[in-house]
């Protein structure tokens, strides 16, 4: 069976939700994880530090290297990602998962939150992908990882939060665009992205609370579906928009039910 073992992921947003779920699952077979997110204090509103995610990486059976990293900040990139080099020996796989989310029209939505997210979202990933591909090229099965949606462009998707689509998108255009830039260096790019809303600090602070939690499955289907997805042959498998469920299901997984709170109604996820 294919396996994480020993394999160096560069993961953003790494510090809580789907970043370290899917950090701790490829942490279970060994892999060395580059936590680059900012959370480096305490917040009362937002679980986890890069410090505890890393505790957490090593109980787990992985080996941890917490990096203070706004991906903003090209120069931050730049410096976390020369040391996972020095660290691990190189990097094997990419995961841009740090996002910002803002459901506000155009007149609601302020010009600092629009940058906010173009700058993580859409840029953080751009400039993330452009700092690890040296390193990707080395690897013998290198992947990039993108959470975010297929591109379905249709106005339903746009009309209620235009900026947050064009930046969710502006990640989801660089799965398209580097799968076929990169297919000649064997560098597998593609997309992953629940069926359902996912129990993550955004949605209990910005989508609706308990009530949506109790509707959301647990980041941990995120975490298998990536697993699979970057245990594949990176020149076999690349340029897709996955659907956890979907690929869970194609891995002869029926049984759903660990992912979330028993008797929960399921709330579907935006951009399906």
């Amino acid at each position: 069976m294919p396996t994480l073992k020993g394999k160096t992921l560069f993961i953003t947003g790494a510090s809580r939700g789907i970043g370290k779920a899917i950090a701790l699952r490829a942490a279970r077979d060994g892999a060395n994880i580059v936590i680059a997110a900012k959370t480096t204090e305490p917040h009362p509103k937002l679980p986890g530090t890069i410090y505890t995610a890393a505790e957490e990486i090593e109980k787990a059976g992985g080996r941890a290297l917490p990096c203070m990293v706004d991906i903003r900040d090209e120069q931050q990139i730049a410096a976390a990602v020369a040391k996972a080099v020095e660290t691990f020996g190189g990097i094997d796989i990419l995961v841009n998962n740090a996002s910002a989310i803002s459901l506000t029209g155009t007149l609601e939505t302020p010009m600092k939150r629009y940058d906010l997210m173009h700058g993580i979202n859409t840029r953080g990933t751009f400039a993330c992908s452009q700092a690890c591909i040296p390193h990707l090229k080395k690897s013998s099965n290198p992947h990039i990882l993108n959470n975010s949606p297929p591109l379905n462009m249709e106005a339903r998707w746009f009309a209620p939060h235009v900026a947050y689509t064009m930046a969710k998108f502006g990640m989801s255009m660089c799965v398209l665009g580097m799968a076929e830039e990169l297919k000649s260096d064997g560098i597998a790019v593609n997309a992953i992205w629940p069926r359902t809303v996912i129990a993550t600090a955004a949605v209990q602070n910005l989508l609706g609370g308990e009530e949506t939690m109790r509707g959301s499955r647990f980041p941990e289907i995120m975490a298998d579906a990536a697993y699979a997805i970057l245990t594949k042959p990176s020149r076999e498998f690349t340029g897709n928009f996955c659907i956890d469920e979907e690929v869970l299901r194609a891995e002869g997984v029926t049984d759903f039910s660990k992912y979330q709170e028993p008797g929960a109604e399921l709330l579907p996820d935006y951009f399906l």
